[in-house]
């Protein structure tokens, strides 16, 4: 019971925390995100030590992310990021090989070790796909151009960014499976490849079975274990859980307004989610900036994390034109959880420093926090009322082009 009890305030904290801040970030027409993220830091054991991260509130923290992405396939169709492809294409390998460059060469000048510098190198390739998508979603532009190029950009990203995972801790132990590597590699984006293109027409097939079905709500619980099976499937694969989630919400979404799906999910994603980005911030460790020298890297790897990205991504989407390149590459800032497995990975088969993790950890958070609201300011501004539309999300369309009602 004490048990249960102790959860069960953590859990309160962290929602109630979650939303009470976001509430005070968007009335300053900043992302709710950011507020979530700040939560969880002042909850956390750096601060308050009311939160502490633990196997449940990870497990709901996961799940969380899991429907914060699927929610977003659900509003992306196949057809629509298979539009701005190649642009993705260039935005995602540009994004990784620059980062990479810059993080390895920075460490290696100021004498760190080899696997040192490819782990950090390592840790600033990848774009937290869920950070950048629910600053989109939260302002209502998931149906742009921008929106789908940063997002089809951020799902190759983490799995080119999982593949240099892969090498760097082959390396760590000192050789590389190059068959193991290239068959991973195929694995993920052959069934990204799959889904992308086959996915709704599988689910088509299926209609005919699902009308026939006397559950209540029976379209969204295949929805949801489709969802949760794409998922485990990416974890096998070796990507992360939440790009099979979006994959699942991307074949469905053709269908997602013949079965209310996006109705359905809303409401859990608007639970779970803010778990996911609390937990993000109480994993921040303040007191690791003790470190003599340490604040030096930091500031360095930071910037170097940003302009990175701003550079590599904005070039791949050069083609754009120069504002939406620039948005591009502010959207593909964040490193969020991606860069948090990276560092994790490299402290637990001790290749890494304390330091090198305190390092890699603060690139992280700081690249999540600053993003949000610099891609928030740059894209177009909601109406006044901010009114909910359809999909959950604040109706982007400006006062001026709506229908009146008659």
């Amino acid at each position: 019971m004490e048990h249960s009890g102790n959860l069960l305030f953590e859990l309160f904290l962290m929602f109630a925390g979650a939303k009470a801040l976001g509430e005070i970030f968007e009335r300053f027409r900043q992302p709710a995100v950011v507020g979530e993220l700040i939560a969880g830091v002042l909850l956390g054991p750096s601060l308050l030590a009311l939160v502490h991260p633990s196997e449940l509130t990870e497990g709901l923290a996961e799940i969380g992310a899991i429907f914060l992405l699927f929610t977003v396939g659900l509003e992306t169709k196949p057809r629509d990021l298979l539009q701005v492809g190649w642009t993705a294409v260039q935005v995602a390998v540009l994004g990784v090989a620059l980062p990479f460059f810059l993080g390895f060469l920075y460490l290696r000048i100021i004498d760190h070790s080899m696997v040192e510098a490819i782990f950090v190198g390592a840790a600033m390739v990848a774009t937290s796909v869920g950070i950048t998508a629910r600053v989109l979603a939260d302002a209502g532009v998931l149906s742009t151009r921008l929106a789908r190029v940063i997002l089809g950009a951020a799902v190759l990203d983490d799995i080119l960014g999982m593949i240099v995972l892969a090498v760097v801790s082959s390396l760590s132990e000192g050789k590389v499976n190059y068959i193991s590597l290239a068959i991973v590699a195929v694995e993920a984006i052959g069934f990204s490849l799959l889904v992308i293109f086959f996915g709704s027409h599988v689910v088509r097939r299926f209609r005919p079975a699902i009308a026939r079905l006397r559950a209540r709500n029976a379209a969204f619980a295949l929805s949801v274990i489709l969802c949760l099976g794409l998922s485990l499937a990416s974890l096998y694969i070796g990507m992360a859980a939440i790009i099979g989630a979006f994959l699942a919400g991307l074949a469905l979404a053709d269908h997602s307004e013949e079965y209310r799906l996006q109705e359905s999910a809303h409401p859990v994603m608007e639970f779970l989610a803010p778990f996911f980005f609390v937990l993000l911030g109480a994993k921040v460790d303040l007191h690791t900036l003790d470190q003599p020298g340490l604040v030096g890297m930091i500031i360095v790897v930071c910037l170097l994390a940003i302009v990175s990205k701003l550079i590599g991504c904005g070039a791949g989407a050069w083609s754009l034109g120069f504002r939406e390149a620039v948005r591009v590459g502010v959207g593909m800032v964040p490193r969020g959880e991606v860069g948090l497995i990276v560092a994790g990975v490299g402290l637990s088969l001790h290749t890494i420093s304390d330091a090198i993790y305190a390092v890699v950890l603060t690139m992280s958070m700081v690249t999540t926090l600053v993003a949000p609201p610099v891609l928030r300011m740059m894209l177009p501004r909601l109406p006044a009322a901010g009114a909910p539309n359809a999909r959950g999300a604040a109706d982007a369309t400006p006062p001026a082009e709506r229908p009146v009602a008659t």
